[in-house]
């Protein structure tokens, strides 16, 4: 019998699906959803990477920035609510087309990540960006995105509803059974579309390394869709224990563990996400430090390890091969696509290289660990133009 936390926590609109699915119940930023169910984590990530993983990631922060007068004019109102947005990130906004995504990142003045989030460009409505945000600093980012657009946009919170991601080399097939126009849509774009007589939001997008999908709904909607995908025998419900090695062998970072407002995307590895037109202009937070770091003042930077041995976790020690400490570990466990321990953590530049070989400190003990290429586990993601 599944158990919920007795703690404070909110529920998603997929709470009730999860316990009648014998679902292990968390606290997990502030709400109560599963680590695993049934089959276990690691039957649920490598059904992730061989079929289709459903995921309840309703905890995030949907929500949607309009332009509170439009013009009409479809360009100049895209460029009037860019220009609300873009002066808070490093993405190009502006450049975005109708119903394309960009990952960005939320900076403070220092050049530190706030957040990083996913920003949309409506295929619809003129003068609107999807916006998503991490659940853990949804609160503060909603405020920072209020405080700039002051009356000039609404930004308007989807988070009451239910937030579904369909991952796996399946994903794209079990879409196209249920909602064939979705699954034409390629990597990073999104679109609106009607299912069931409720309307979606759907994304060709998700934090696995794998080609999915991300489904926004309403609240009573949700469940509905979550059964129907479950009807599909390519698809399986899978909880935050297998997203999380889902994504740390695709070496994904995770805010609040490989990101902070200390970190900069050059030091994250997130430099494509400071966009070419935005360096040229060098007009987003924290500009001077990261336009630096990029010509090569960089303290450190992230990367990724194979460590011998048992999982080194988050706030591990590294060291060179002299045992002097050069670095932390952010985030670390046990790859189940490669059956050995990996990590992401923080090392200067001078130890980066792919093949450098270090030290790690598990328990008191140390143990072998090398520096390679991430990510560990190859992306799949289906790229294709966006349609006119």
């Amino acid at each position: 019998m599944a158990r919920a936390s007795d703690q404070d926590l909110k529920t998603t609109p997929l709470y009730q699906r999860h316990l009648d699915a014998n679902g292990r119940m968390v606290p997990f930023g502030g709400y109560s959803l599963p680590v695993q169910y049934s089959a276990g984590i690691m039957a649920e990530h490598k059904w992730t990477r061989e079929q289709a993983g459903l995921f309840d990631v309703s905890h995030m922060g949907p929500s949607f920035l309009t332009l509170a007068d439009p013009s009409g004019d479809a360009e100049a109102d895209h460029a009037a609510i860019a220009a609300i947005l873009e002066p808070l990130v490093c993405g190009d906004i502006a450049g975005l087309k109708p119903g394309q995504m960009r990952y960005t990142l939320l900076l403070n003045k220092q050049g530190g990540t706030i957040d990083d989030l996913m920003v949309g460009r409506s295929p619809l409505h003129p003068g609107s960006l999807y916006i998503v945000v991490n659940a853990g600093t949804k609160e503060n980012d909603f405020g920072v995105i209020a405080a700039a657009a002051g009356n000039r946009a609404r930004l308007q919170r989807a988070d009451d509803g239910a937030l579904l991601a369909l991952q796996g080399p399946e994903a794209v097939n079990v879409m196209a059974h249920v909602l064939p126009a979705a699954a034409e849509l390629g990597f990073m774009q999104y679109g609106s579309f009607e299912w069931d007589g409720n309307r979606l939001v759907i994304s060709r997008s998700g934090y696995t390394g794998e080609d999915g999908f991300e489904i926004l709904a309403k609240a009573d909607a949700g469940p509905v869709l979550w059964d129907a995908l479950l009807e599909d025998d390519r698809v399986k419900p899978v909880g935050l224990g297998a997203r999380d090695s889902l994504r740390l062998e695709a070496g994904l970072p995770l805010y609040g563990h490989d990101l902070d407002e200390t970190v900069s995307p050059i030091e994250a590895g997130l430099g494509f996400a400071v966009s070419k037109r935005r360096r040229e202009a060098g007009d987003f937070p924290g500009a001077e430090r990261i336009l630096a770091e990029r010509s090569g003042h960089l303290a450190r930077v992230r990367v990724g390890l194979i460590v011998e041995g048992a999982p080194a976790r988050e706030g591990a020690e590294i060291l060179d091969q002299t045992g002097a400490t050069i670095g932390v570990i952010t985030s670390g466990g046990f790859a189940p696509s490669l059956g050995k321990a990996i990590a992401l953590g923080f090392v200067p530049p001078s130890h980066s290289t792919p093949g450098t070989k270090l030290q790690v400190v598990v328990r008191n003990r140390t143990q072998a660990a090398e520096i390679v290429q991430t990510p560990f586990v190859p992306h799949r993601y289906l790229r294709k133009p966006l349609v006119s």
